[in-house]
């Protein structure tokens, strides 16, 4: 499993959430909503640091993050982090590792 995330994305953290080096972004399941892994869940974003990280990439001094207790729901897929430009919204793609 990876975090993968585009430039357009690291730009987006960078603009809407303010990172800088030193920050972890924690990507997160939440009850609510949808996504295409599990009906009833959908995949949150925060600035936190990390407890017990299991996935971890980092890019200019930022750590990106999924926590052991959320690994369940990615079921050993990549997620792909992008944004929609026609709205300026984070996206997210999962492909089976």
């Amino acid at each position: 499993m990876e975090i993968i995330l585009s430039t357009e994305a690291l730009n987006w953290f960078k603009e809407e959430m303010a990172v800088k080096s030193g920050d972890s972004i924690q990507f997160f399941a939440r009850y609510g909503g949808a996504s295409p892994l599990h009906e009833g869940f959908s995949l949150g974003v925060r600035m936190e640091d990390p407890d017990e990280a299991v996935v971890q990439t980092e890019h200019q001094g930022v750590q990106y993050y999924i926590e052991r207790r959320d690994e369940w729901y990615f079921q050993e897929h990549n997620l792909h982090v992008n944004v929609d430009p026609t709205v300026d919204e984070l996206i997210y793609s999962y492909e089976k590792a």
